[in-house]
C-alpha cells in the first residue's frame, strides 16, 4: 500500500512540468498547444482507463438517476473549476510556482472549516495559515514586480485552490448511496464533457493533431493522473493514517518545483525556496494531527 502512495506522489509531482511541456512546449519543442483541448483529450482518454480500474475492483459504474444532481454539484468545485483554471494558468507560470500556489489548498481547507463549520484553529494551525500566507505573498509580489510576471495567473491559481478546498469539504460531508470511486468516475466524465465544450467554443480554430511532446503528455495525464492517481488517492485516503497522506501532499509541490527546474530549466528564485519551505511547514501544521494531550 505504501508503494502505491509513493507512486501517486511521484505521478502528481512530475505532472506539473509534464503539463507545462504539453501546453507550452520546451526549449527543444517550443510549440504551444491549446490548453483546454489538452485537458479535454487527457480526460476523454483517461475515462476508459478509470472505468477499467473500477471494473477490476468490482465497483459498479452505474449512477442512480436520483444522484445525478448531487454529483453535478460536487463536480463543479472539485474538478471543473480547478482543471480549467490550472491548465490555462500553467502556460503563464513556471510549473514549480504553479505547483506551490495550487497546493495551498489544505490551508484554504482549514479556513473554510472555520468559516463554514465553526471549527477553531489551534495555535499550530493558525501559525501554519500565517506561514502559507507569507509564502503566497512572496510569490505574488515577485510576479507583480517582474516585467514578464503573470500576476493574474498566480491569483487565478489561488482562486482554484480555494474552490477545490471548498469542494473537498462538500465531498467529505456528502452522504450518497454510491461508492466513492463511482462518484469520482462520473465527476471526471462530467468535467471531460465541459472541458470539451469549452475547448470547442474557445479553441476550435486552433485545433490540430498534438505534436509528439504534447501527445505523450496527454497520455501521461490520461493514464497516470485520471486513470491511476484519482482512484488511488481516494482509496488510500481512507486506508492510511492521516500523516501518510499529509506527507504526500507536502512532497508534491516540492517535487513539482525541483523537477521543473531540472527538466525545463526553470529558474528558481529565493522567493520560490522561501515560499516552498513556508508552504510545507504550513501543510504539516494544518494536516498532521498532534498526539493526544499535546498542544494543538
Amino acid at each position: 500500500m505504501w508503494w502505491v502512495l509513493a507512486l501517486l506522489t511521484l505521478v502528481w509531482g512530475l505532472n506539473w512540468p509534464v503539463m507545462k511541456i504539453g501546453v507550452s512546449g520546451s526549449a527543444l519543442h517550443p510549440d504551444a498547444y491549446p490548453p483546454l483541448s489538452f485537458r479535454a483529450l487527457s480526460m476523454l482518454l483517461g475515462l476508459p482507463v478509470l472505468a477499467a480500474a473500477l471494473v477490476a475492483m468490482r465497483i459498479p459504474l452505474a449512477l442512480p438517476r436520483s444522484q445525478w444532481w448531487p454529483v453535478a454539484k460536487l463536480t463543479l468545485p472539485n474538478m471543473m473549476i480547478w482543471h480549467a483554471i490550472v491548465i490555462v494558468a500553467v502556460q503563464q507560470l513556471s510549473s514549480g510556482r504553479a505547483a506551490i500556489l495550487g497546493y495551498s489548498m489544505p490551508i484554504f481547507a482549514a479556513l473554510w472549516a472555520v468559516v463554514l463549520f465553526g471549527e477553531r484553529l489551534g495555535v499550530r494551525q493558525a501559525l501554519g495559515v500565517a506561514a502559507a500566507g507569507a509564502g503566497v505573498l512572496l510569490l505574488l509580489a515577485h510576479e507583480f514586480g517582474r516585467l514578464s510576471g503573470a500576476p493574474v495567473a498566480a491569483l487565478a491559481m489561488l482562486v482554484a485552490a480555494a474552490i477545490w478546498a471548498y469542494g473537498t469539504h462538500r465531498l467529505r460531508r456528502a452522504t450518497m448511496p454510491v461508492a466513492l470511486l463511482t462518484i469520482v468516475f462520473w465527476m471526471t466524465a462530467l468535467t471531460a464533457a465541459v472541458m470539451s465544450l469549452l475547448a470547442m467554443f474557445f479553441e476550435l480554430p486552433r485545433w490540430r493533431m498534438p505534436p509528439p511532446h504534447t501527445a505523450w503528455a496527454i497520455v501521461y495525464n490520461a493514464v497516470g493522473v485520471f486513470g491511476f492517481a484519482h482512484a488511488a488517492w481516494f482509496t488510500l485516503a481512507r486506508q492510511l493514517p492521516p500523516v501518510a497522506s499529509s506527507i504526500s501532499v507536502m512532497l508534491i509541490p516540492v517535487l513539482g518545483t525541483f523537477s521543473g527546474a531540472w527538466w525545463l530549466g526553470e529558474p528558481l528564485h529565493w522567493q520560490d525556496f522561501a515560499a516552498m519551505g513556508l508552504l510545507v511547514a504550513a501543510i504539516a501544521a494544518v494536516l498532521i494531527r498532534p498526539a493526544a494531550g499535546t498542544d494543538r
